[in-house]
């Protein structure tokens, strides 16, 4: 490394010469590779913006100029230049750097970020802050091609557009579909358009012709005849014709044409869009060739690009679910997928290939892909959403408005619901049970491993379904083997799955196994603990419930998902307005965003880890009750860093 350990801060890299910023790029580009293989991470798309970063940051002073990344996946480069290096071992681990943007973690860090399509809107935001306040500095946007298929996108730039504010929106395209524009004839108008003097004298023109009286012809002429000009040679027509001015394509690996560019638009005012073109993996050959695979990966071997064996034999849900989604496919030719922007992400990549006519990828537009699957539906067919449970939240009102108001046979597959680990508090798919369950007249299930995921799937395309219905499963490998043959389960009913006892628990999902373990532990304590799965979160089984209530002197529920609004919230509201006696606890996350981490320390963070559990139940169990009868709901929320259970609990003495 030659310049790399004399970086500290981006002042440092301001006298580089243009040669040695190309030498800076190529060292970080390296120092990303050699981070990623130890922690993974998004690698493709660090490597493409590493000689952008560097040049954005080479032109502006980002403690007063503010940069918003989109997703902010593509920010090692700038992580690395704002004195972050030495962390970077740290990343995504935990107690380490984040994987995105964090505005807590750096003061260059000016908006937080880690689902795609804000950006524009936020900086937008920014802008006419600055603008209210009177004050001078720059605000950027840098959003990615894919990023620019979400419809919050458009929304951003058709507001700021119209304003006229001073806002630069760089569009990072790393499709090699464009390379062909990336020419000289490109590159000349690009210098052309952002000359200094050129624009001083556009500028000059148009305060002479506001003296004519026909000024507004002659003013719609002048723009008519450059809107062609640029229009006929470059792509920027839609830009333009939303209030932008275009600039590009230009070459993004260029950094002195990078540089150069961006110090002549930063002198133009009004809102102006850079577009610039890159490779996704550039410079590490694994990731050029295969983009998609090193978007985001695990640890892998740098020198070969291989990646590092998942340990156990156990297919992951996700590998389940998209086997399954191929035999609903070849069981009823009605039976359609859609997903965005997450076909590999979702195990939907050999159903895509299966039935290409079936399946549908709207890009990163959540929103719209919970209408058009109400379109799909109300047409006859059966449409299957699959999206990670984080980002169905951006479909929330489309969920409300066009799906469960109108009881469609929608079935939504939510991948990643839970802990999600080293992306952290923007991928921990913890909400869903609880924004879902208020939603009338949708059903949700949660299966406790892969044989009850698929025979749940399987359901769903044999039956006719009275609405919407969601089904969760996490990010892990299934508990148990798979079998061949599809199980026979019992639609609405939970599952016993060990001897009745004064103790039960309801469990939900991942905290089948979890519980599972517990009542082993427990049992060598003497302390008899019942675990039953329950799978029908909404609408739950009422029967089995009101016959637990009969005999169990304590109920509990364990849910991967935040206790506001959630299963145990639930449970607890039925108990209380049915003269339950016993006594009632509440396992799940505490109201607060849980930070990145590996997935068994952030259980063990917020007390879902196997000993908290077990400990939590045996001061239970001890308790002596005092006769008095409590009908207060009382929430136990552990703070960041101790090892309490995240809990709720209904205190009821025995036999009142």
């Amino acid at each position: 490394m030659k310049h790399l350990p004399n970086i500290q801060s981006p002042k440092d890299i301001k006298f580089l010469s243009m040669e040695e910023l190309v030498e800076l790029a190529t060292e970080i580009r390296q120092d990303i590779i050699s981070t990623v293989s130890q922690t993974g991470g998004h690698l493709a798309s660090n490597l493409g913006s590493v000689e952008l970063s560097i040049a954005i940051h080479y032109v502006f002073d980002l403690l007063t100029d503010r940069v918003v990344w989109d997703v902010s996946d593509q920010i090692y480069t700038h992580k690395i230049l704002t004195g972050r290096r030495d962390r970077m071992n740290t990343l995504r681990q935990y107690g380490g750097l984040s994987g995105f943007a964090k505005r807590s973690e750096s003061e260059y860090d000016h908006f937080g970020a880690g689902h795609a399509s804000t950006s524009i809107s936020a900086a937008f935001g920014m802008a006419a802050a600055r603008d209210n306040a009177g004050e001078k500095h720059k605000v950027i946007a840098v959003i990615g091609d894919g990023a620019m298929t979400g419809g919050l996108a458009f929304e951003g730039l058709n507001n700021a557009g119209s304003s006229k504010k001073d806002l630069l929106v760089i569009l990072n395209d790393n499709n090699w579909a464009i390379s062909k524009n990336v020419g000289g004839m490109s590159h000349y108008l690009t210098t052309i358009m952002s000359d200094e003097k050129l624009n001083k004298l556009r500028d000059e023109i148009w305060e002479l012709t506001g003296r004519f009286k026909r000024r507004d012809k002659i003013r719609k002429t002048i723009s008519r005849i450059e809107n062609s000009i640029k229009s006929l040679l470059v792509q920027g027509g839609f830009f333009e014709n939303l209030g932008f001015r275009y600039f590009g394509p230009i070459d993004g690996h260029n950094i002195e044409l990078l540089i150069k560019t961006l110090q002549r638009v930063n002198n133009l005012h009004g809102p102006i869009l850079l577009h610039v073109a890159t490779i996704k993996g550039k410079g590490y050959n694994p990731a050029e060739g295969n983009p998609c695979k090193y978007h985001g990966v695990g640890k892998f071997d740098k020198i070969t690009g291989e990646t590092a064996p998942k340990g156990g034999n156990l297919p992951a849900y996700m590998k389940v679910f998209g086997d399954t989604m191929v035999e609903l496919g070849a069981k009823d030719h009605s039976v359609v997928a859609i997903t965005a922007a997450m076909t590999s992400g979702t195990g939907l990549v050999e159903f895509s290939e299966k039935y290409p006519e079936r399946f549908f990828d709207v890009g990163i537009a959540e929103g719209h892909a919970g209408t058009f699957v109400a379109g799909l539906a109300v047409a006859g067919v059966k449409p299957y959403l699959v999206l990670y449970s984080t980002f169905l939240q951006r479909s929330f009102d489309n969920i409300v408005h066009d799906i469960a108001l109108q009881k469609l046979p929608v079935v939504m597959c939510l991948d990643r619901a839970g802990l999600v680990g080293d992306d952290g508090p923007t991928h921990h798919g913890v909400f869903d049970l609880s924004y879902l369950s208020m939603i009338p007249d949708v059903s949700i299930v949660v299966p406790k491993d892969g044989n009850e995921m698929r025979a749940m799937l399987h359901y769903t395309v044999d039956n006719e379904l009275e609405g919407p219905l969601a089904i969760r499963y996490p990010r892990a490998a299934v508990p148990t083997e798979m079998r061949e043959d599809i199980d026979n389960i019992e639609w609405g009913k939970w599952e016993l799955l060990t001897p009745a006892s004064e103790i039960v628990v309801l469990a939900v999902g991942t905290m089948v196994a979890q519980m599972q373990e517990v009542a082993e532990v427990l049992s060598g304590k003497n302390i008899s603990l019942t675990v039953v799965n329950a799978r029908f979160v909404k609408p739950f089984d009422e029967a089995m419930l009101k016959e637990i209530t009969g005999w169990a002197h304590v109920i509990l529920t364990a849910e991967e998902n935040q206790l506001a609004g959630g299963f145990g919230e639930t449970i607890a509201s039925y108990l209380m307005s049915h003269g339950y006696t016993g006594r009632f606890k509440a396992f799940g996350l505490p109201d607060r965003f849980i930070q990145h981490g590996a997935r068994e320390l952030l259980l063990k963070e917020v007390g879902l880890d196997i000993d908290s559990i077990v400990a939590s139940i045996e001061e239970l169990s001890d308790r002596k009750e005092d006769g008095r009868f409590f009908k207060k709901l009382r929430f136990h929320k552990s703070d960041s860093g101790k090892k309490t259970s995240s809990s709720s609990e209904v205190k009821r003495p025995v036999g009142e």
